[in-house]
């Protein structure tokens, strides 16, 4: 797709001014300029151009408020001069991948006095002896270079800080799974010992059945001796009614 159409589209019937982001990543230019960006996005803070067969950036026009433009992957060979024309307050610029050979080319980033973090990823100009030293000796205001300081010290990426936010919040779930298990365990233990006590109170309550039953035969086997022995007495006392008689004869 041409750049200048991918522009159109990219609108979203928007009018330049209201965009603040435009990425027209894998389009093509015709002859290798920038085609349908015009100095009407003057909010624009954010242009990736990535892999669009740039050769140059003379056809850029005004954006005062840029601050990241991406540019790696095509075949920007100097006249950086436009950049510091045209986008006087950029901060990042990537330029990696580009045929960029020569630390004279990036003199005129010089001018850029807001630039701090260059990239020349897979550019040959790495390849060049004290390459890193050179680089932050050219342009001093630079902070990071490919990423790291002069000290190598890594750049800050707030979407690192963001996954370790995430673990963070994954072992803090871990934790709490932890616990979770642990009362799991516990109910598991709590209902075991409910099922003990279950048991022993109904196996009590059989031996209080078992009880009663020797009771009752206790008073039916009290009932049968105290009738056999009311029996005896009855005829013991008839015996002794009968004697009073032969005596009385």
């Amino acid at each position: 797709m041409e750049m200048k159409k991918r522009i159109s589209l990219e609108l979203r019937n928007r009018t330049p001014a209201e965009v603040a982001e435009l990425v027209v990543d894998n389009c093509r230019t015709s002859d290798g300029e920038i085609e349908g960006l015009t100095d009407e996005f003057k909010e624009l803070e954010f242009l990736s151009m990535v892999n669009v067969g740039l050769t140059s950036l003379a056809k850029l026009p005004a954006l005062p408020k840029l601050r990241k433009l991406e540019l790696s992957d095509n075949n920007i060979t100097g006249a950086l001069e436009t950049l510091a024309e045209k986008c006087a307050n950029l901060t990042y610029l990537n330029l990696s991948g580009n045929k960029i050979k020569e630390l004279s080319t990036l003199e005129a980033l010089q001018n850029l006095k807001n630039l701090k973090s260059l990239d020349l990823f897979n550019c040959e100009i790495t390849t060049l002896e004290d390459y890193r030293e050179s680089i932050f000796e050219l342009l001093p205001q630079v902070t990071y270079l490919d990423g790291f300081d002069a000290e190598d010290n890594e750049a800050p990426d707030s979407e690192a800080d963001d996954d370790d936010d995430d673990e963070d919040g994954e072992e803090g779930a871990g934790h709490l799974g932890e616990y979770e298990e642990e009362e799991e365990e516990e109910d598991e233990e709590g209902s075991e010992g409910g099922e003990v006590g279950l048991s022993y109170l109904m196996k009590e309550d059989i031996q209080d059945e078992e009880d009663d039953d020797d009771y009752v035969e206790e008073e039916e086997e009290g009932e049968e001796e105290a009738g056999v022995q009311g029996e005896k007495r009855k005829r013991v006392a008839e015996d002794e009614g009968e004697d009073d008689d032969e005596d009385d004869d």
